[in-house]
């Protein structure tokens, strides 16, 4: 069967996910919280009258606008579903796929970018950002010149770094860019910025949010808002009924509960820079800023500590082997006020 794979397919290595069983799981990025109980019962009477002998129908265009209302929409937009943002990411992959097209993104970033352009066979380029994981504008502006990329990809926060960028390094970048900048904002319900703004001025900009984080990792619903004639064109990809209906249904229902998910957002936050004075007061640890429900950590041995955590029930995320930039770096997802105070005591134990 070797000889029908692709080789470069045979070659790379899928994406890992670590088994969390009876741990304290803050490694992915998900909201901690589940819904009150009386919503959760709710919720599961109605997706029992849901329908699933049927194919999903026009119920997604509810979801469409509903989303659109949520996220602002510009006049002159669109929105289009994604089964989570990767699926959106290999669409415009796929749309862009012209000869010669090449893809830029900063580096370390969501792997996704790189790993959706070389499946699809184009070329990727990735710029390193500087040691303190600021945009390199000089270099961005000269990769951009140079190699005139179909799709730039600026995630805003980033991952694994959680920070936003500054402003006018990202404005100067999409003035630069000859084709499509997709500003990725997977983290946007706990950045102090988003780029709805950009997405007014510029018909090049594309808006790619999640409702991941928001709060629905399990349900798998992404979104990307453009102008109508490109999202016209990247949505004649997207495969017939990619949401279910019960996905669907679930979304639905969450954007009529928004306070409460807010209100886990805003606690979210506040632990963020709970965790943030906590890993300053560490003499041997280096945390980063985070606008993000993550915080980026250095520690002397990432490797160790990892392990050591891990033996005490906490799973965390070793980054180091993502990026040289990345040297003995641990990605700590925000939990709940308990969870964080074991990661804390395990992170202490264990440097």
């Amino acid at each position: 069967m070797k000889k029908v794979i692709r080789q470069d397919i045979q070659s790379m290595h899928g994406y890992a996910v670590q088994p969390s069983a009876g741990m304290v799981k803050i490694d992915t990025m998900e909201n901690p919280f589940l819904l009150p109980a009386h919503l959760r019962k709710q919720l599961g009477e109605r997706l029992a009258e849901l329908a699933l002998n049927r194919y999903p129908a026009e119920r997604s265009d509810v979801l469409r606008a509903e989303l659109a209302k949520h996220a602002l929409m510009p006049e002159g937009c669109d929105i289009m579903l994604g089964n989570g943002s990767d699926e959106l990411i290999s669409l415009l992959t796929l749309a862009c796929d012209v000869p010669g097209a090449t893809v830029i993104a900063p580096l370390p970033g969501f792997v996704m970018y790189q790993m959706s352009a070389e499946l699809q066979g184009l070329k990727f380029v990735g710029v390193p950002l500087t040691d303190r994981f600021e945009l390199d504008l000089p270099a961005m502006l000269a990769a951009v010149k140079e190699h005139q990329p179909s799709l730039v990809y600026l995630a805003y926060p980033n991952n694994p770094t959680a920070n936003l960028w500054n402003d006018a390094a990202v404005d100067a970048i999409i003035e630069a860019a000859p084709g499509l900048v997709v500003m990725d904002e997977a983290y946007q319900p706990f950045a102090a910025r988003d780029s709805l703004e950009r997405l007014k001025r510029h018909e090049h900009v594309l808006l790619m949010r999640t409702m991941s984080k928001f709060g629905l990792a399990g349900v798998r619903i992404g979104y990307l808002i453009g102008r109508k004639p490109i999202i016209k064109e990247v949505d004649k990809l997207r495969p017939p009924f990619n949401i279910s209906v019960l996905n669907c249904e679930a979304a639905l229902f969450a954007l009529e509960h928004v306070d409460e998910y807010a209100k886990q957002a805003a606690t979210i936050r506040a632990e963020r820079e709970k965790i943030q004075g906590w890993l300053r007061e560490l003499p041997d640890v280096t945390p980063f800023t985070s606008d993000a429900n993550m915080i980026l950590a250095r520690v002397p041995d990432s490797k160790a500590t990892f392990e050591g955590m891990k033996a005490r029930g906490v799973l965390v995320k070793n980054v180091a082997f993502v990026h040289p930039l990345l040297k003995n770096c641990l990605r700590i997802t925000v939990g709940t006020p308990d969870e964080n105070l074991k990661m804390i005591d395990a992170l202490k134990a264990s440097l």
